[in-house]
């Protein structure tokens, strides 16, 4: 199949509209209209992990971290990267990273995973993201309100938390009056019309206006379609920083980093002294020390995250536990994402687990 399409397939889930602004998301080496027959899936993308594509026939590498984060200056060898990228382009091997935009959702994201392997219900984003939405109002002919509401629907728009097909609608009447060079479904040109109308009101994401805006061009009747945008600051509860969730069997403080350590396959885990019992965990992949306040005012009995600093433990303050089991061990069922993304909408794909370990630290018992 053609790498654009398994790019849309991933993107569905994780909009590049969703990574954060220093990332670099997105297809990194390759052509989008290139055949691929089989991809590896990874965390890092370091030069064996080029050498076992290479030896697997894979012909395309998804990555979590991408392996350009800043612009190339030049092409010689001189570090990993430049030789990552030439082994790449020698070998016809496409990359394509996923980065923060899949930390950023809510379902099937990084932490989602976390959660799961810890089985954690009641899942919600522990910092929604802000002003990421919008409301879009629509006016339409009362006879097609129900074809433009399911247009509006179908397009992304009118979910709200657990809810969808959520919107808020007024009759009313309306008035237009056609220039010369229009052509109106409803009345005639240079004379005023009258018509009952309904104002429908959706909320949307702002990643999804587009894709509103085509599906409502095809079922909304007029020659222009009467409507406007407003940008909210209401906190968008399926995507952002971060999840808290509650255990259902709580853990005794004590016994919490056994637990982690056995969870997530982790080799240690630091943190900061047990409380009694944990039930209620936040979680963020990754480096997720910016998160801590946000944890502690959720409630949260314990918080997971990598890349915890010394004098950042301090910020539990005796009433949370900061558990910290690595950067890597945080995100390394971020590949079995990519395959479950993957044979959801392409079954027969052929996808391989990187047998590689990448993670640079080593520990020492």
């Amino acid at each position: 199949m053609k790498l654009f399409e398994i790019i849309e397939a991933i993107e569905k889930v994780a909009p590049p509209s969703l990574q954060e602004d220093y990332d670099n998301s997105g297809l990194l080496v390759g052509s989008p209209q290139s055949e691929v027959k089989k991809a590896l899936l990874t965390l890092d993308t370091t030069e064996a992990v080029v050498q076992e594509a290479i030896a697997e026939g894979c012909d395309l590498i998804i990555t979590h971290h991408p392996i350009v984060f800043r612009g190339l200056k030049r092409l010689n060898g001189s570090n990993y990267v430049e030789r990552v990228v030439m082994a790449a382009i020698k070998n016809n091997i496409a990359i394509y990273a996923c980065h923060t935009n899949l930390d950023n959702v809510l379902k099937q994201g990084v932490n989602s995973k976390i959660a799961a392997k810890l089985g954690l219900s009641d899942v919600q984003i522990l910092k929604p993201m802000q002003q990421a939405l919008m409301k879009l109002t629509v006016f339409t002919p009362h006879t097609h309100a129900d074809a433009v509401r399911e247009a509006l629907f179908a397009g992304g728009a009118g979910h709200v938390g657990n809810y969808d097909e959520c919107s808020f609608n007024i009759h009313g009447q309306g008035t237009f009056r056609g220039g010369e060079n229009t052509n109106p479904v409803i009345g005639k040109k240079g004379e005023r019309t009258s018509l009952e109308e309904q104002r429908i009101e959706v909320l949307l994401p702002k990643n999804r206006f587009s894709q509103v805006m085509k599906s409502l061009r095809i079922a909304h009747p007029y020659e222009e379609i009467a409507y406007y945008s407003v940008d909210l600051n209401n906190a968008w509860q399926d995507a952002g920083s971060g999840l808290i969730g509650i255990l259902e069997n709580p853990v005794r403080g004590d016994l919490f980093p056994a637990f982690i350590k056995e969870s997530l396959n982790a080799e240690v885990v630091r943190f900061t002294a047990p409380v009694a019992w944990v039930k209620k965990v936040a979680v963020c992949g990754g480096s997720g020390a910016f998160l801590i306040k946000n944890a502690l005012q959720s409630g949260a009995d314990a918080y997971i995250t990598g890349d915890v600093k010394y004098h950042e433990f301090f910020d539990a303050e005796n009433r949370m536990m900061i558990c910290d089991p690595g950067h890597y061990e945080t995100e390394q069922f971020t590949i079995e994402l990519f395959a479950e993304i993957l044979s959801e909408k392409f079954p027969n794909f052929a996808t391989r687990f990187s047998h590689t370990y990448t993670n640079p630290i080593q520990y020492h018992y």
